[in-house]
């Protein structure tokens, strides 16, 4: 490991019980990392997943998710799905404020410094002009982008996303993933996404995992994006094209040359 690693897992197996999910697991996240992982439903990526939160202890091997201080690692986690109760009329600021009760405690009421955390986490997914717009309100996109706010509000070291995509429309995705990106690039945060959708991930991250039973690769997007390579994991021909400057992945081809 080097000295910017954040998460590490070395050959760590993962069950549940006497169900064995995953084995060998070895992979490391670095500080500034962009990772894409990616598999289908029921491979495992949730156990995975659980593990680099850190809680699904290893069965075997070992984890590590500390900072280079040795302090802990502080992570913001975007759930798959989130069940804010729709009844009750909270505002966008007070979903996000949620995100700071860790720190300030349950018992206590938020101050200046949280207010101001909350807006300016707002504002970083351009929601800080609906910051008092009833959540139940908002539309599945911006709802979105006040969970992924939530989680800014923790001021992670890693922001984590479950699916940030799924049941959206294109263009919709498009803006999230977009979001995703401007996160990466301009605040310089760490970011793990997590997607059954190939294409939502291969165009953004720098480097990718792929979850599958009883395979698991991680490493650069060129790396591990072949045509060769993906035909040999999942049975079936697959093809690798670049257009545009956007990789599209197809089945029913190669890219291998004739």
């Amino acid at each position: 490991m080097n000295a910017q690693t954040l998460i590490h897992l070395e050959h760590a197996t993962l069950a549940y019980g006497r169900n064995t999910v995953l084995r060998d697991i070895t992979l490391s996240i670095h500080r500034g990392d962009y990772v894409g992982l990616v598999g289908p439903n029921g491979a495992g990526k949730t156990t995975l997943l659980r593990a680099i939160l850190g809680t699904l202890p290893p069965r075997t091997g070992s984890r590590t998710a500390v900072r280079p201080d040795g302090t802990p690692l502080r992570f913001g986690y975007v759930p798959q799905r989130d069940s804010i109760e729709s009844v009750l009329p909270y505002t966008a600021s007070d979903v996000v404020m949620m995100g700071r009760y860790r720190q300030i405690g349950f018992l206590r009421f938020p101050g200046r410094k949280e207010r101001a955390m909350v807006l300016d986490a707002l504002r970083q997914v351009g929601m800080d002009a609906l910051a008092g717009r009833v959540f139940r309100d908002l539309s599945g996109g911006q709802k979105q982008r006040v969970l992924i706010a939530r989680a800014l509000a923790t001021d992670p070291d890693v922001l984590i996303l479950d699916e940030p995509t799924n049941g959206m429309d294109l263009a919709s995705r498009a803006a999230i993933l977009g979001l995703i990106d401007a996160l990466h690039e301009q605040e310089k945060l760490t970011i793990l996404m997590v997607s059954h959708l190939m294409d939502d991930v291969v165009n953004h991250v720098e480097r990718l995992a792929i979850v599958e039973r009883d395979f698991f690769q991680i490493g650069d997007v060129e790396e591990i994006l072949t045509g060769s390579q993906l035909s040999a994991l999942y049975g079936v021909p697959v093809k690798v094209d670049h257009a545009g400057g956007h990789v599209v992945v197809t089945v029913g081809g190669s890219d291998e040359p004739r």
